[in-house]
């Protein structure tokens, strides 16, 4: 039997464990926080220098050694105060692909106090300008793609001073841009950070929410939210050996170096909260791509030895189920995480028989929470397949009704989480701050349950749950049973307007390559396993992938704008 989630809390955060907890005011109130976080990115990228000469960056047949990219962001730094005058809480954004330049200039910025504000790079030129306009950004790093994106609306754009592009050769850029390559060129084996004293509840990031319905709107988060991420990583990493029974590993300066292949956008906490800064902090490298490609995946897993990939679920199984698959040599493989999605059961046991070295896990965040709440891994996610893991020992969670009250163990409800994780807030939104982060706790709009041990079951957003002639239908629920079936690469599931209903169960599958299979089959599949009013009325069978953002995440409601036109009633 397993030690309980509580008792390796215990054990790993007393004082003089690795994990040691401490209390401190943050943001008006008192709560738990890591002890031994650094206390700013400015901190963790002086930490960075210690790796010195081992490679951090590969981005195609380019590499970046940890001491190339602090002197790099360094520059980035000196040039931002010396030559842009850019002041602490100034905002500098980012919107680029997953370019080497990216993180030199998200470590450059915060290092010197400015506030860093990841674009989504995949939005058009006119809502790169609401983002710029809305978080009054004074500098801009992006990449040619983006600059051409941005040029037709500098005139609606009168607090942006300077725009810097790197890899500027692909596209024709305004002569007065600038080039990040000519204003970062060979920094000075000496270069020097300016003196800029940073806080750990000082500003730091404003990553804007996904924009899934309405505008975006900008998470205001600190130096300690995303500090702290590095450390609840680590412990998660930590309870999973414990609450397997394994051994810790002890260090090895032989054993070969930690791999990573960044396959989600770094404008999203999950790459650059866990991925980019968990690699900086812990001396991984990080394996770039130019887009998301399985194939190429595949080809970059096998040429850099690759010990660990992810993504969004939909990244693995896509993965799992390429051709090459079997004509690859994936022996580096130690772990396969992934977050951001619902994941089904049939997923873990996939990684099982694919990876057999290896371990699968996932962890549960929003942008709000900084990336990590919960982490699960190892033998408790074998045991607890349907499980997103239990809080990191800083976190505290609860299920609440509608009104806000605390639900007993086992209920169903809206999950509410708390801890030094939590941004401040909405950029310049107090209305939605004020809905959204009642009394320091986050709402976080999904809808789940806590077992007895803390284990956290996301049952589905409270916005996307079906209600069917008063019946309440799990969308991930039925998901999870669809992808069960081994014809289904990728399932969404989605209202259907019903006159007299209300709404009907619709659902829209990506079928695995090669594999045959009929609506009806699917159907019979689900109503095999769950309640009659969950199965799907109509099920619309494809071959090719369904339309997610940038994040990861299926556009439920452009799937669900095109089920409609099979309302009935």
């Amino acid at each position: 039997m397993p030690p309980s989630n509580a008792d390796v809390a215990k054990l790993l955060t007393a004082p003089g464990a690795p994990f040691e907890v401490a209390e401190a005011e943050v943001h008006g109130r008192r709560m738990r926080v890591w002890k031994h976080a650094a206390p700013s990115l400015r901190a963790l990228l002086d930490l960075s220098r210690l790796h010195g000469d081992k490679t951090f960056l590969v981005y195609e047949d380019e590499r970046f050694s940890f001491d190339d990219h602090w002197r790099a962001a360094a520059q980035v730094g000196r040039v931002l105060v010396e030559r842009f005058g850019v002041r602490k809480g100034d905002r500098v954004a980012i919107a680029m692909r997953n370019f080497p330049e990216w993180p030199m200039a998200f470590f450059g910025a915060t290092a010197v106090g400015a506030i860093a504000v990841p674009l989504n790079a995949w939005w058009t030129g006119e809502e790169l300008e609401y983002g710029l306009r809305d978080s009054s950004s004074s500098i801009l790093f992006c990449d040619a793609e983006r600059a051409a994106r941005v040029a037709p609306f500098l005139d609606s754009l009168p607090d942006l001073r300077h725009v810097v592009v790197a890899r500027p050769d692909e596209e024709p850029i305004p002569p007065e841009f600038e080039r990040f390559d000519a204003l970062v060129a060979r920094p000075a084996p000496d270069v020097k950070l300016p003196d800029v004293p940073v806080d750990p509840d000082d500003d730091a990031t404003l990553f804007y929410t996904s924009g899934t319905t309405g505008r975006p709107k900008g998470a205001l988060g600190t130096h300690r939210n995303i500090c702290g991420n590095v450390v609840s990583l680590a412990y998660g990493n930590v309870r999973t050996l414990l609450r397997s029974g394994d051994a810790l590993p002890k260090p090895d300066p032989a054993r070969p170096q930690a791999a990573q292949l960044l396959s989600v956008p770094l404008f999203h906490a999950t790459g650059c909260h866990a991925v980019l800064c968990g690699n900086l902090a812990f001396g991984g490298k990080l394996v770039m791509m130019w887009k998301w490609d399985a194939g190429r995946a595949l080809e970059l897993i096998e040429r850099e030895r690759v010990t660990s990939f992810g993504g969004v679920p939909a990244m693995v199984w896509q993965v799992l189920e390429h051709p090459d698959f079997g004509r690859r040599d994936l022996s580096s493989v130690q772990s396969v995480g992934y977050g951001g999605a619902p994941a089904a059961p049939e997923l873990v046991r996939r990684i099982q028989q694919s990876f057999p070295k290896s371990s699968p896990g996932q962890g549960y965040g929003l942008t709000e929470t900084s990336s990590v709440t919960t982490l699960i891994g190892g033998a408790d996610y074998v045991l607890h397949p349907d499980s997103v893991g239990a809080p990191v020992a800083v976190v505290d969670l609860k299920i609440c009704d509608e009104a806000g009250r605390e639900l007993p163990v086992g209920d169903i409800g809206e999950v509410w989480i708390r801890g030094p994780n939590v941004v401040k807030g909405y950029w310049r939104r107090p209305e939605a701050t004020a809905e959204t982060f009642p009394g320091g706790w986050l709402r976080s709009g999904d809808v789940g349950r806590v077992d007895e041990d803390g284990f956290l079951y996301l049952v589905d957003r409270a916005k996307d749950m079906l209600i069917r002639g008063g019946e309440n239908v799990y969308c991930v629920e039925v998901e999870s049973v669809l992808y069960e079936h081994p014809a289904v690469m990728d399932a969404a599931v989605v209202g259907i307007p019903h006159k007299v209903l209300g709404e009907e169960v619709g659902a829209v599958v990506q079928v695995v390559p090669g594999r045959a299979v009929t609506e009806k089959e699917l159907q019979d599949h689900v109503a095999a396993k769950l309640a009659a009013f969950k199965v799907p009325v109509r099920i619309e069978l494809r071959s090719e992938p369904l339309p997610r953002n940038a994040n990861g995440k299926i556009l439920k409601r452009d799937l669900k704008e095109h089920m409609a036109r099979y309302a009935r009633g």
